[in-house]
């Protein structure tokens, strides 16, 4: 099924940021069509290319010359964080799905509709820690994961097992949590998480089968110096955001307070 013109309503949206993936964009591309129509939804995919140098953009025009489900966003600067919440601001679809142009999962795409439709989920997360996962990736990168994943737990009450990989949850739920979260880079996917289970958004895990289609873009230093970085702002953030929700508690109660001696005052005088 080709995409309905623009307004019209949607079954799903799919989210691809997309930083210099020239290699493998058409690749992705085509088999997320092929597999979507297989499965008779009205769709679209989003590319959202961010900064790239390689001729990912000129790829993805072209993608979306030949294909009528496909949209292309563009960014300047590569912010895969930045990049993914504009294409979750941008989708139409009832149900919206994140993949990278490099981990995609239809399986999991089946899953996670089903548990949206049955009612006990509003996010549903691809976990690479949850029992059941097959985690192909080298060594370094799946001690990298657990380390960060603890992190989160013990460091920001993360109850979810994995913050980072695919996501789906139905795009009425998207606009609050998209308004309240602000970091960027691989910590706006942490962040996501963390408003969801904040608002109270019943959230879901499924394992995730993860094999690396390409090297990874940056080394395991790189990556950890980074995320423990990341992870200091964001529980700064956090800490100023329950400070003023505490001074915000009590000046309503002072204020509170103040009313009621008004009014005692008030109906002593009356009298």
């Amino acid at each position: 099924m080709s995409a309905p013109p623009a307004g019209s309503p949607l079954e799903l949206s799919v989210v691809l940021p997309a930083h210099n993936e020239v290699a493998l964009l058409g690749s992705t591309v085509t088999n997320l069509v092929t597999g979507l129509e297989a499965r008779r939804l009205s769709y679209e995919i989003i590319v959202v290319e961010n900064g790239s140098s390689d001729g990912t953009l000129r790829l993805a025009r072209l993608l979306e010359a030949q294909l009528d489900s496909v949209r292309v966003l563009t960014r300047p600067v590569g912010d895969y964080g930045a990049a993914l919440k504009t294409g979750l601001e941008a989708a139409r679809g009832d149900v919206v799905v994140s993949f990278d142009v490099d981990y995609y999962d239809l399986a999991f795409l089946d899953t996670a509709r089903r548990l949206l439709d049955e009612g006990g989920a509003a996010l549903v997360l691809a976990s690479k820690r949850a029992p059941g996962a097959r985690d192909r990736r080298p060594l370094a990168r799946r001690l990298l994961t657990a380390c960060f994943s603890a992190a989160l737990r013990y460091g920001l009450g993360l109850r979810a097992s994995d913050a980072h990989g695919m996501k789906a949850v139905r795009r009425a739920e998207l606009g609050t949590l998209l308004e309240r979260c602000t970091m960027r880079g691989s910590l706006f996917d942490v962040e996501l998480v963390l408003r969801a289970e904040a608002a109270g958004l019943p959230v879901a895990e499924v394992p995730a089968s993860v094999v690396e289609r390409r090297p990874p873009r940056s080394a395991v230093w790189r990556r950890t110096a980074e995320s423990l970085v990341g992870l200091a702002r964001l529980a700064a953030r956090r800490r100023r955001e329950a400070r003023r929700e505490q001074l915000a508690l009590r000046r309503a109660g002072g204020g509170g307070a103040a009313a009621a001696r008004a009014a005692a005052d008030r109906s002593r005088a009356g009298a």
